[in-house]
């Protein structure tokens, strides 16, 4: 069956919704049993008598919630449905206690080492003297903030409003419940300007239990990126080739990269977006200087108005610091490290791998924007701009950028399961085909526990081994298909294909 024409039936759709809402309440009751509540850092799931219930209502109510996700990938009965159905299940999270992560924590004493004029940047949260330092996760205790100036300035504020850390907790979900409206809002505009079902794309971005359990219960500050690169994107194909609202996409572009930088590697794909008329070099100095203007602006304004220059760039260096097997690049140097034991040896390959991967990255990176253009420049033929160009435009550049921040995750030295929901959110508005992306989001929504345990931790080994020979399965395959596309074939560039059917 063609993408995008599945209507579940009413009872289906109806049984989904209630299922989730089921999952979602369970999942907060399992936040106030043995969520990341403040207080001891230890590991409430194997230090308590409720660890096992803890267990039990987390599974019962993830399985519950991504159950109903799945069911419905191929669109909800609606949009307006989807909506609404997103919305019950976030109302449980929203008053659940922080879960599958303590970060939440280390945001507040970063804000509060901001607001009593310590640099974030050059000392850790203990060293700053932060009084809530016993909730942070021990092993970001010691790290400066590896978050851009917007993110600090909005941490410090949380201070301000907040007082104390319930208050500070409090401000921070509730800045992160804005990003992910601001998304919510941008989602409708982008995917009609793709061509892409709206009911769709709200029901992928917005129901996905990533979404409700850490951006909104988890208050992770991803939520903020991806409203302001959302409305950024949504600027650009609603008024490409106008200097203005380029230099204000620019601008929220730039504010998404001075809260995390990951937004960075969208830049050149939005660029595509902002170009009118046809596609040449020319027009594409043109319409993207003023989109990089801005950019650079906002940036350049956060980093002087936060008064912190740019030592933010200095934190980045230290977001690495985990090492887990969820991390492709991280497990395929564990595994050499294992076999090098077994010879007596202590390669230390991880950091060898980790340099490979982003590499990799930056060659991969070029090639996607590089294939993005010139499908766009196929464009510029008088008869496949009548046939083709409605929403060909927009969705080539935002399939590059979605592409784009996926490559990112699957490269980046440390994987933790809210990234999935960056590419998620630009993918469900771009993507014809959406199980390559569907399937990791909800296999990622399974790995940490309430208190934020990371359950990868309990298979170190047999998890390396396992991504190590995934990460050899897709390059064998990877490898055929590009020779193949060599050739003449279809390949992997099909993807950027502005005839592939979405479906309605």
């Amino acid at each position: 069956m063609p993408p995008g024409r599945y209507r579940a039936a009413p009872g289906r759709a109806l049984a989904a919704r209630y299922a989730g809402l089921v999952g979602a309440a369970l999942l907060a009751v399992s936040g106030y049993v043995g969520g990341a509540l403040p207080g001891s850092t230890a590991a409430r799931v194997w230090h308590s008598d409720d660890g096992p219930l803890t267990v039990v209502l987390w599974l019962l109510g993830t399985g519950l919630l991504v159950g109903a996700w799945w069911a419905l990938r191929a669109g909800a009965p609606s949009t307006g449905w989807a909506y609404r159905t997103a919305a019950l299940w976030a109302a449980p999270l929203l008053v659940a206690p922080p879960m599958g992560s303590r970060d939440v924590y280390s945001y507040a004493c970063q804000g509060w080492a901001y607001a009593h004029g310590v640099d974030p940047y050059a000392t850790g949260v203990a060293a700053a003297g932060c009084p809530w330092v016993d909730a942070v996760a021990p092993i970001w205790r010691d790290t400066p903030a590896p978050y851009g100036p917007v993110f600090v300035l909005l941490a410090g504020l949380a201070v301000t409003l907040g007082g104390g850390l319930v208050g500070t907790v409090v401000v921070l979900r509730l800045v992160a419940v804005a990003g992910v409206l601001l998304a919510a809002l941008c989602l409708l505009g982008l995917a009609r300007a793709a061509g892409v079902p709206t009911r769709r794309a709200a029901w992928l971005a917005l129901a996905c239990p990533l979404v409700g359990v850490h951006l909104v219960a988890g208050a992770h500050n991803d939520g903020v990126m991806l409203g302001l690169l959302l409305l950024g994107l949504l600027v650009l194909v609603r008024f490409p080739g106008k200097p203005r609202p380029l230099l204000v996409a620019g601008a929220l572009l730039g504010l998404a990269v001075g809260v995390k930088v990951t937004a960075l590697v969208v830049v050149p794909f939005a660029a595509l977006a902002a170009v009118l008329g046809r596609y040449t070099v020319r027009s594409l100095l043109r319409d993207g200087g003023w989109l990089a203007a801005g950019v650079f602006a906002a940036l350049a304004g956060a980093s002087v108005s936060s008064g912190l220059g740019l030592g933010w760039v200095r934190g980045l260096t230290r977001s690495g610091d985990s090492e887990q097997w969820t991390s492709p690049s991280t497990a395929v140097g564990m595994v050499l490290d294992y076999l090098g034991e077994l010879l007596g040896r202590q390669p230390a390959a991880v950091p060898v791998t980790r340099a490979v991967a982003l590499a990799v990255l930056v060659v991969l990176l070029a090639l996607l924007w590089w294939r993005a253009w010139s499908a766009l420049r196929d464009l510029n033929d008088v008869r496949q701009r009548v046939l083709r160009m409605g929403a060909a435009r927009p969705r080539v550049a935002l399939l590059g950028a979605g592409l784009a921040l996926a490559a990112t995750v699957v490269l980046a030295p440390v994987f933790h399961p809210w990234y999935a929901t960056w590419p998620l959110a630009v993918l469900a508005v771009a993507a014809a085909r959406t199980g390559w992306f569907v399937v990791p989001c909800a296999v990622a929504a399974f790995l940490t526990l309430p208190d934020g345990t990371n359950l990868a931790r309990l298979v170190k080994a047999p998890g390396a081994v396992a991504m190590t020979a995934l990460v050899v399965a897709v390059a064998v395959r990877g490898g055929a298909r590009l020779r193949h596309a060599r050739r003449g074939g279809t390949g992997w560039p099909r993807w950027f294909d502005p005839g592939e059917p979405v479906g309605r």
